[in-house]
């Protein structure tokens, strides 16, 4: 069984049944919620990190050393935290830590997959994507550093796109001989349309933040 650590910088987060525990951690007023409390914690896990400002909650990618590549125990972990939000809260946003958004699916974690598994794999991804961009609370996705593959497709499910000068949005699932997953077939025509949609999927062609920002890729 898999295992996310979400830390929450105010104590008392609110959770539901069956969807973990929340454990104070001893002197630090921060609590740890574990959407599998029975599970056992690995050395080695993804976390998503999450504060709070008034009615808004920071929900932030923190796997830094391999870029905020997401693995199935973080889309896991989105799906959870974005189907039962914490109550009270009127926005979400979504950020990633370090230099980077996110450099979409961590690839090593399909290196021997079998097809049925990959379908697999896709279908948690657009379960988790769903609440995000069909929930009740609107999220806001703020860019920097990569936003490419599956990290665009997840930005794409946001109601509204932050980039930061230095962000730079790419699909480069066509070079490694896969195809986006996640729903970005669906979403990311609706904001940059069909005809560039290909053309990046095609070439690899990047776009920087200033030049995307009129094509539709963020706000």
């Amino acid at each position: 069984m898999s295992t996310i650590t979400v830390k929450d910088s105010y104590r008392g987060y609110p959770t539901r049944r069956g969807l973990g525990r929340a454990k104070a951690r001893p002197g630090s007023g921060i609590s740890i919620y574990d959407p599998n409390p029975d599970s056992r914690e690995e050395t080695m896990m993804s976390l998503l990190e999450t504060s709070r400002r008034g009615p808004v909650t920071l929900l932030r990618l923190s796997r830094t050393a391999k870029r905020n590549a997401l693995n199935p125990e973080m889309i896991a972990g989105i799906e959870r935290f974005c189907r039962r939000p914490p109550e009270g809260i009127r926005a979400i946003v979504l950020h990633g830590d370090g230099n980077h958004f996110s450099a979409g699916l961590d690839l090593s974690t399909i290196t021997e997959t079998t097809p049925a598994a990959g379908i697999h794999i896709s279908r948690s991804w657009h379960r988790a994507f769903e609440p995000i961009e069909h929930g009740q609370v609107p999220v806001i996705a703020v860019l920097h550093g990569a936003v490419i593959g599956g990290g665009l497709e997840l930005a794409a499910a946001a109601h509204i796109r932050v980039a930061e000068r230095p962000a730079y949005d790419a699909l480069p699932e066509g070079m490694h001989g896969i195809f986006v997953g996640g729903g970005g077939s669906v979403r990311i025509p609706r904001l940059i349309d069909t005809a560039r949609m290909v053309d990046i999927m095609l070439t690899g062609r990047t776009y920087g933040a200033e030049e995307g920002a009129p094509l539709g890729f963020s706000q």
